[in-house]
């Protein structure tokens, strides 16, 4: 993987972060931890369609990889709201 391979990964999965915290509501943090969440999310969501069997939708190859785009969102968006629920909100 070269360094354009590294920043089009960065890119993708920050957005994927992005769009999961959207999703699942959350607001804490920043650049930095929407990219974290995308790749937490590729892991999880990878590991939730290869347990059920299910396709990947949409992939991107990346350094001779596939980065699964829409199983990296879901997967970040559970991993937010689980943490949510576990966190728990401050109600006024």
């Amino acid at each position: 993987m070269d360094l354009t391979e590294l920043i089009i990964l960065l890119v993708v999965s920050g957005l994927c972060g992005s769009i999961a915290r959207a999703l699942a509501g959350s607001t804490r943090g920043g650049c930095l931890v929407s990219i974290a969440l995308g790749f937490i999310g590729a892991l999880i969501g990878s590991k939730l369609a290869m347990a059920l069997e299910l396709p990947e939708i949409l992939s991107i190859p990346l350094g001779g990889r596939n980065y699964p785009v829409v199983w990296s969102i879901i997967g970040a968006s559970l991993f937010v709201a689980v943490l949510s629920l576990l966190s728990g909100r401050k109600r006024l």
